[in-house]
């Protein structure tokens, strides 16, 4: 065994090899595993995330909680359980015993099935509004915490939940296969007994009545329901463009009709600087496109980013060829040809806008729910009417980290929030109090956001941004409200673990200093 092969855990390593609170990466039987020590006691379970596989002895342990380094889910060291969104599967785990001064993985453990605990609340009828982020999470956690009765999903969309991220990273780019991008297989449905019907617009809701219509006439009683219809992207009208010209992407569907275009374009115009905006030309710029990115902004994403962070993407992507238009918009467009209000005219075979989304609330307003730039719910996910809660986009909550009621369009967000709307269906009156976090990703440079900051007074940057290794606190009155880092996960980690412990300590403080 060379110094660089991992350890065979199931023949054993010393006691010594493993400090307190250490996770030592190795095998067991082929499989990758970890080993982690707190205290005398000893687990092992798989070493990567069972998300997108990054490698969990990177992450952050707290506790019996291990956090994800790569997009923040966590997981009980104990048993492997996936405790919070991104991640749904659960890790292996193996027994572990000492002997002899060593330590040593035994037998896999066959997971025994999750506890199915009755309902603190009586339930019948949970109805979904919605085929996202948010909604399959509720599916989810609602099957796994022992709901045993009807659960049904409506969907607008054509395809079952998607991996939306992929949509306008890999997938667009060309490094993702089409199979990749559902959350779940179709059996898996049929497994957990969850009526997914797509294509399904409802109509209206009867919060008196306890019961929704779909389009063509269907009635369905619901005794809970979850709103989480999402956001619509903003359809830009630009005059003389073709129907269907200027593309949007959202849907998988969407997504599928950009990289239909792009096989045959030579060049695009993307109209936006927004993430999605700028995701979009970089991945069409991997795929080989001549790309122009029009924007009405001086620096791309300033208004969520700051000057300074804006600008290192502005710059990333102009050494990667993309080819900016800032500080003006598009006033036309003719066949090929686009003309700028600065007079400039580029020419694009595929046009797409990334300039917004809008929440999707119409439903919600007919039924007559609170409404604030949003549904209005509060710490529990819990709209004005009792029995209907609201998760996603869509949703305008009491946020304990900034003191103020913020709608945030984060997909893993979304995740959280539709587990935990699942878990007060069942009774648990569960606060809300995760802190918000989302990643975007421009060619290998990787932004990790975590945090909420609509406005501040103040930016710290601690290290390099040109090195890609930095840290990022944006501050308001002395109080940390984001951090944004780049090639530094594990201080995302740190960030988010403090954040949401000031919350619990019921009294927000700032959170590091430059240089910690």
């Amino acid at each position: 065994m060379t110094d660089s092969t991992p350890p065979d855990l199931k023949a054993g390593v010393p006691l010594e090899h493993i400090a307190d609170g250490a996770m030592l990466p190795g095998q067991i039987d082929g499989e990758d595993a970890l080993l982690l020590r707190q205290g005398d006691a000893f687990y092992a379970i798989g070493a990567q995330c069972t998300h997108y596989h990054a490698a969990l002895a990177d992450g952050l342990l707290c506790g019996h909680v291990l956090h994800c380094p790569m997009h923040h889910a966590q997981f009980d060291i104990r048993s492997g359980a996936s405790l919070c969104a991104p991640a749904f599967d659960d890790l292996p785990c193996w027994r572990v015993e000492q002997a002899g001064g060593r330590v040593f993985a035994r037998e896999r453990i066959v997971a025994a099935p999750r506890s199915r605990k009755t309902s603190d609340a009586p339930l019948d009828d949970v109805v979904i509004v919605g085929g996202g982020a948010a909604g399959l999470a509720a599916a989810d956690k609602l099957r796994r915490e022992g709901y045993e009765g009807r659960l049904t999903m409506l969907s607008a969309d054509g395809d079952p939940p998607c991996d939306r991220p992929n949509l306008s990273k890999d997938f667009l780019a060309g490094t993702a296969e089409p199979d990749w991008i559902p959350l779940k297989p179709d059996d898996w449905y049929r497994e957990q007994r969850i009526d997914l019907r797509l294509n399904t617009r409802v109509e209206t809701i009867d919060v008196t009545a306890r019961k929704l219509r779909v389009a063509g006439g269907e009635s369905m009683p619901f005794g809970a329901l979850l709103l989480a219809t999402g956001a619509d992207p903003v359809q830009l009208e630009v005059p003389s463009a073709a129907p269907g010209q200027v593309l949007s992407l959202r849907s998988f569907a969407d997504s599928r009709a950009i990289v239909a275009q792009a096989a045959t374009a030579r060049s695009a115009l993307v109209i936006g600087a927004s993430f999605i905006g700028l995701e979009v030309a970089a991945s069409l710029r991997t795929r080989g496109l001549e790309v122009h990115v029009v924007a009405p902004d001086a620096v791309p994403m300033q208004r969520v980013l700051g000057p300074e962070l804006g600008a290192l993407v502005r710059d990333l992507h102009a050494s990667h060829g993309v080819n900016f238009h800032l500080g003006t918009k598009v006033t036309r467009v003719d066949g090929r040809r686009a003309t700028l209000a600065d007079g400039t005219v580029v020419e694009a075979d595929l046009v797409v806008a990334g300039v917004g989304v809008r929440p999707s609330v119409a439903l919600a307003e007919q039924a007559g729910l609170a409404m604030d730039r949003g549904i209005s719910v509060d710490a529990y996910l819990q709209t004005s009417a009792p029995c209907i809660y609201a998760a996603g986009d869509i949703a305008r909550w009491p946020d304990p980290h900034s003191g103020e009621s913020i709608r945030v369009e984060h997909w893993t967000l979304a995740e959280r929030q539709g587990q935990v709307a699942a878990l007060n269906m069942l009774g648990r009156q569960q606060r809300f109090d995760i802190s918000p976090f989302f990643w975007s990703q421009h060619y290998d440079l990787t932004l990790q956001y975590v945090g909420h900051a609509e406005r501040w007074d103040a930016i710290e940057i601690d290290g390099s941004l040109e090195a890609r290794d930095c840290t990022v606190r944006y501050r308001l009155s002395g109080r940390v409200l984001a951090v944004v880092t780049i090639g530094r996960d594990l201080d995302n980690l740190r960030a988010e673990r403090e954040l949401e412990g000031d919350v619990a300590a019921g009294q927000p403080v700032p959170v590091g200093t430059p240089g910690a």
